[in-house]
């Protein structure tokens, strides 16, 4: 299996070209039989690879597999070493990383998946997550960190995917408190944070933060048919994608306690300024959502201007 991750690092780096099995071969210390059978396991797992007699192979250029290769070769240096782990088909990212992170995984582990059957977002909904059109990744973290700094760890995320999505494309997303991105009131990704605690320091033990990005999704069920949406970038494969945002929430997560990431929050929130509804002890509430506070929730004004603080749950935005 060395080998066969070897040749797709070579094709992939010389994209714009055909490698013969004797350069292949040569570059890698391999021989000529070993490279046949490592292209033949990379074409059975679905890399689509050009085959021409007296020039040799070449993947495709427009080749968008997702590869913990394709996504090292776009990580900062400092990130090289991160376990990248990607699977084709997977009931949920979230599952099989909160699965590893108790067996040890460590600070860093990245779980990613081509498809998930069973993908997961908050209040036990479901992530629509086809094949071959979205991010589907987790990320264990082991931070020193109390749990009541968890909301803030979502925020810094939502933070995260928005700056990478403006860098590489035209777009500016909205984040609706408290972990969905919206492009055109449409959500395009959506964050999943689970943490496992030390229950009488309520230190957290491990997080696992999980990444929902509808890429290039184009058919949705029904019943989010008219509220979802993706982001369709021109020019960028989504291994580019996914590096991008893994260096991006690195850095910030480093920086958790800078307030500027607080106010950066907030000024792309879509919520501030706007009636919203939202259910608290089965009583359905119509408010203004006035703040977002330091510990990441949200502040709203009742219509008799009794103040509330939200802390979890979901508000629904009464557009005007």
């Amino acid at each position: 299996m060395g080998l066969t991750r070897d040749v797709l690092k070579l094709l992939k780096k010389h994209r714009e070209q055909y490698l013969s099995a004797q350069e292949i071969a040569t570059q890698l210390s391999s021989s000529r039989t070993a490279v046949r059978k490592a292209i033949h396991q990379l074409k059975e797992e679905g890399y689509p690879i050009h085959t021409i007699v007296n020039k040799g192979y070449q993947l495709n250029p427009a080749c968008d597999l997702l590869s913990s290769e394709g996504i090292h070769a776009y990580l900062d240096k400092e990130l090289k070493p991160l376990p990248i782990k990607v699977y084709q088909r997977i009931s949920s990212t979230n599952t099989e990383a909160k699965q590893q992170a108790l067996k040890g995984a460590p600070h860093g582990t990245v779980i990613l998946a081509e498809e998930q059957t069973e993908g997961r977002g908050r209040l036990g909904r479901t992530f629509y997550s086809p094949k071959g059109t979205g991010i589907y990744m987790s990320v264990v973290l082991r931070p020193n960190l109390h749990l009541n700094q968890a909301t803030q760890v979502t925020t810094t995320v939502a933070t995260a995917i928005c700056r990478v999505i403006e860098k590489l494309t035209d777009e500016h997303p909205k984040i609706k408190w408290v972990n969905d991105i919206y492009l055109d009131q449409q959500k395009i990704a959506g964050i999943l944070t689970e943490a496992v605690t030390d229950f009488e320091s309520n230190q957290v033990d491990f997080m696992i933060i999980g990444i929902g990005l509808n890429v290039c999704t184009i058919e949705f069920p029904s019943e989010i048919n008219e509220v979802a949406g993706s982001l369709h970038p021109k020019n960028l494969t989504r291994n580019q994608l996914c590096a991008h945002l893994l260096n991006e929430l690195f850095s910030l997560l480093s920086n958790l306690n800078d307030s500027k990431l607080l106010e950066e929050y907030k000024s792309r929130s879509n919520v501030l300024g706007q009636w919203v509804t939202f259910t608290k002890n089965q009583t359905v509430y119509e408010a203004f959502a006035e703040d977002i506070n330091e510990q990441g929730e949200l502040v709203v004004r009742l219509k008799n201007n009794e103040q509330m603080i939200l802390n979890s749950g979901e508000v629904s935005i009464r557009w005007i």
